[in-house]
């Protein structure tokens, strides 16, 4: 068996075990129809916990050895942190199971019904996807190349960054911002990924593994950490240094790759400056975001934001 169905497997064994000691809870207290969609939800809940133990043990301890700027601003770390929470340990997805789930069961389940069957992105190839690492990989290349395309969508069209802008306007980044964005921000971009994971196939778990190893990059990028790959690792992948560019508040329309930089190449938008540079928006509205306020009122002003009353 290959290097990535054995993590695969050992999770699988490890939620398996545990869920077993929660389904007579969930009988018990009259959610027994629920058992199969908790036992997905228990996935992600497993997979943030994991990646918080990462955040703390690895990159925390990164950015207390080569901070990239003096901590002065605890407050809006600690309302990035409920961000993150929030993300990580499954309510925001919980949300979306009981609102948009439903719409896209149906959805599929119709298409399903009329024949339309399944593509597979992986099978286009044949004789290519010779076990589950090309697959992943296969994979993985196509969400990153639509995260890069989404991500210049959120800077390009005035609408949409009117949200995106609430990610961007903290000038106090660390390990804790990746989640720090407007909620009808997050769920765009969850429904547009999610039909794409529908649209070529992608198996569940393994739309879990690209979705986890992406959070967990994205946090490193997102740290308060003087970090480069070097000249040929930050061509590579993304980089903190080459993420922090992007958030740069003297520095625009540059550095939208999510795990790889090669699309940035690719379509001109590459930055390798080495400096680093102070982080935020320019603008009274935008600054306005990251005054302190906590995640409520940052919402609220988003939403503000997005209807042109601010």
């Amino acid at each position: 068996m290959n290097w990535l169905s054995n993590p695969f497997d050992a999770f699988a064994a490890f939620q398996s075990t545990l869920f077993d000691r929660v389904a007579p809870w969930l009988f018990q207290l009259g959610f027994g129809n629920f058992l199969e969609d908790a036992y997905g939800a228990s996935t992600w809940v497993l997979v943030g916990l994991i990646q918080i133990a990462v955040l703390l043990l690895v990159i925390a301890p990164l950015q207390r050895w080569r901070p990239a700027e003096p901590v002065t601003d605890r407050a809006s770390i600690r309302t990035d942190v409920i961000y993150t929470l929030i993300h990580r340990l499954g309510l925001f997805r919980l949300a979306l199971f009981f609102t948009l789930d439903p719409i896209f069961d149906g959805g599929f389940g119709f298409l399903r019904t009329a024949g339309v069957g399944t593509f597979h992105l992986d099978q286009v190839w044949p004789g290519v996807t010779d076990g589950a690492v090309t697959s992943f990989v296969i994979y993985l290349l196509a969400f990153d190349l639509a995260a890069y395309w989404l991500h210049r969508g959120q800077h390009r069209i005035g609408l949409w960054w009117r949200l995106h802008s609430l990610h961007h306007s903290q000038q106090q980044m660390t390990m804790w911002s990746d989640n720090r964005n407007h909620l009808l921000d997050d769920v765009l971009v969850s429904v547009l990924l999610v039909l794409l994971a529908q649209v070529i196939g992608v198996a569940p778990e393994q739309f879990v593994a690209i979705v986890a190893l992406t959070q967990l990059s994205e946090s490193l990028q997102h740290a308060n950490v003087r970090l480069s790959f070097g000249r040929i690792g930050e061509r590579l992948w993304v980089s903190p240094l080459f993420h922090r560019v992007h958030h740069s508040i003297h520095v625009a329309d540059c550095n939208y790759g999510v795990l790889l930089p090669w699309w940035d190449q690719l379509f001109g938008t590459a930055n390798f400056q080495t400096h680093v540079d102070p982080t935020g928006v320019k603008g009274p509205q935008d600054t306005t975001l990251n005054d302190g306020s906590g995640l409520w009122q940052q919402q609220w002003r988003g939403l503000k934001r997005l209807l042109g009353r601010t």
